[in-house]
Order: structure tokens, then sequence, then C-alpha cells
């Protein structure tokens, strides 16, 4: 008989053979653009720290304030006794930001697009999703009772002709990345929110990458588009520097996934101290474009540089630049390269993306140096020419 560890092991090596093996590296000093990674220090280029507000001392005092009055945990459920007046500020404040009625904190992005999708369609309405949508997103769609229909990647037209074919089902739902987390592309939102007028469907943007950098008050994808869809979900955890997710819409929205979201319900809510963190990093997005403008600039940089050089790069003003290597082993090599000159940027491989489309993912912050940025381009150029791939 076949153990279990023995049936896993099997898999592990085939994981290894195929060039998909992962394992976990150990940061050992704070999330800053020079970081120590397994006892060596690199120059940090895969991080979502976008505006680097996860080391800002002012966000490190709003959470030492609370967290000496309040705790470490929330030691509950929000329906229970995880409920505070930070809580409460904070989404008093992600609304505001936002620009809706109310909004709803969940302990994790990832729950707050599994809470919506899971508790809204019911059986006999459809979901209309992104090809290349987040795994919260794709788990989400799994576990509601509605149809899931996927369309071509930010293809308007195929998602008319879903749209059109949708109508036999009782409500249609379009939900979509605002910015791809793998290619960094940005859903045309304006288009979407026109179609789904004509077809009378819903829209959910889970805008994670989006909030804090695009749009001039770095509210996201809503507003580098003038629109609003009828449901926001966003993350605390990217460039927002702290942690949790979010949901922001109408009050009879919020008050509905209090009462049906499973994972609003049953999860223990984030520390007081976190939102408090969330509220300092809010109002300093609000009151500063410096740091988007700093962090858009490296962007264009870096990708005008990477194409120059001949690199294959997506095209988009978000600051996720997918190097395209296709091999998955090819992509582990360039990226054990990049490490052993100082550079951590791992390879994305399947199934984080399709086979044959192996990646080193580069994210770009506010914090980073046009020195770091200068030696980043030089390594590209000398191992992309090394290994043949420029």
């Amino acid at each position: 008989m076949l153990m279990l560890d023995d049936w896993l092991s099997q898999r592990i090596e085939k994981c290894k053979t195929e060039g998909l093996y992962r394992k976990v590296r150990t940061m050992e000093t704070a999330p800053l653009p020079e970081m120590m990674v397994d006892g060596k220090r690199v120059l940090v280029f895969s991080s979502n720290n976008y505006l680097g507000l996860a080391n800002d001392r002012r966000l490190i005092h709003a959470a030492e304030k609370v967290l000496s009055k309040f705790g470490l945990g929330s030691s509950g459920s929000r329906l229970t006794t995880g409920h505070s007046i930070w809580h409460q500020r904070l989404e008093e404040k992600i609304a505001r930001f936002k620009q809706t009625e109310a909004a709803l904190l969940f302990s994790s992005g990832f729950l707050a697009n599994v809470g919506v999708l899971s508790s809204i369609p019911e059986k006999g309405d459809v979901i209309l999703s992104d090809q290349l949508n987040h795994a919260s997103i794709i788990d989400g769609c799994r576990l509601s009772k509605a149809e899931t229909v996927i369309y071509r990647h930010i293809d308007i037209a195929d998602l008319k002709k879903q749209l059109k074919e949708s109508m036999v089902y009782r409500r249609r739902f379009i939900v979509t990345d605002g910015v791809f987390s793998m290619d960094g592309t940005i859903a045309p939102l304006d288009q979407i929110i026109l179609l789904a007028k004509k077809y009378q469907a819903f829209v959910i943007v889970d805008d994670a990458h989006a909030t804090g950098v695009l749009g001039k008050n770095g509210r996201g994808t809503s507003e580098y588009f003038g629109v609003q869809p009828d449901i926001v979900i966003g993350t605390l955890s990217k460039a927002v520097g702290t942690e949790g997710g979010f949901v922001a819409g109408s009050q009879v929205l919020i008050d509905f996934l209090k009462n049906h979201a499973r994972t609003f319900i049953f999860q223990t809510s984030l520390p007081p101290s976190i939102c408090a963190a969330s509220c300092a990093a809010i109002e300093i997005i609000e009151g500063s474009e410096e740091k988007r403008q700093t962090l858009l600039s490296n962007v264009k940089k870096v990708k005008n540089s990477l194409a120059e050089m001949g690199f294959t790069v997506k095209d988009s003003h978000a600051p996720i630049i997918p190097v395209m290597i296709g091999d998955a082993k090819l992509s582990v090599l360039f990226a054990n390269k990049l490490e052993e000159n100082g550079i951590y940027a791992p390879a994305i491989r399947p199934p984080t993306v399709p086979k044959g489309e192996s990646r080193i993912r580069l994210t770009l912050t506010a914090e980073h140096t046009s020195t770091e940025i200068h030696h980043l381009l030089e390594c590209f150029q000398r191992i992309g020419r090394e290994l043949h791939l420029v």
C-alpha cells in the first residue's frame, strides 16, 4: 500500500523535474528596497509595497499608540468581540476614499473576494469572469451557486458576445481585476461599465493592485477611468502597506455582506493596531501625489529600457512589469543569476501562469533609487545576452 508521504514525495519530484518546485524564502529585515533574504543582502524587485508605506514611521507610530491601549489581537469575529472603534473608523475612511456609501473590512483581500462571490450571486445567475482574474476570484466563483463563464482577457468584444448569450440567466455579474497581478494590464473599466448598463449586469472590481496607485488621488481604477462600479473590492496589503481586505459600495450591500458573507461572519477580525496604521496610510495617500509620481516614473523608465534591450514586456501604467521568458527552467535560471548579482526577483511559473508563459515579474516601488534601477537594468541586459534572450 502506498503511504501518503510516498505519494506526496512523487508529486514533489515531478514539480522539481518540471522546474516548478517552490520554497519559502526568509526575509530578515524590514520591507525596504534592500533587504536580507536568507542571510544575503539583495535589492528586492518583487514587493507589492508600491509606495514604501509598509515601513513608514508614521504608520508604525499609529499602530504603536493603539497597540498599547487595545492589545495584540482582536479576540473574535466582528459580530462577537472583534469590532472596535478603529475598525469603524477605518471603514468610514475607506468609504470616503473610495467615494461610496459604506465599506466593510475583511481579514484579507482573498477573503473579501470569496465572501462577495460566494454570497451574492445565486442559482440561476451567471458570473462573467476575466480569463486572468486572481485565484481568489476563481475560488469565489467556484463556491458560488451561480454559473461561471470565462471571457478572454480584457477582450471587450468577447465580453459583449458572452453578455448577449447570458440574457437567459436571471442576473449577470461581471467580475474583473482592476490591475492584473501577473500581467500588469489594466481592465478597461469604462467600457465594461458601458456594456454592463446595456445588458443589465452588475460590475465587481478587485482593485487590489490599483488602490493607492492609479488615479489622481490614488483611488484606483474607478478614479482612473472616471466611473463607479457596483462593488469595489480591495486590499490593504499592497500600496497601503498594512494588512486586510475590504468591500466598498452601497449601505445595503454592506448590510447584506454582514449577514451573509461567511468569510466575514466566521473570521477573526484584524487587530485594532493594524486598522489604526491603515487609517494613517490612507491619509498619506490622499495627501500627496509625490510618491505615486515617483513610482510611475520608475515604472516607465524600467519598462522602456527593457523593451529597448529587446525583452518582451507588457505595456501598461501599473507597477507590475512581467518580463516574458517562456520556459519555466530558463526563468528559474534567469532569477538565480539575478540573485547572484544581488537582485531578488523570483521566477513566476505554472500553475500561477499558463505553461509557456513563465516570466520574471518585476515590481517597482517609489523607494527604489536611480542607482538601484540602473543596477537592475545592467544585470538584465548582461544576463539576457548570456542566455541568448536578447
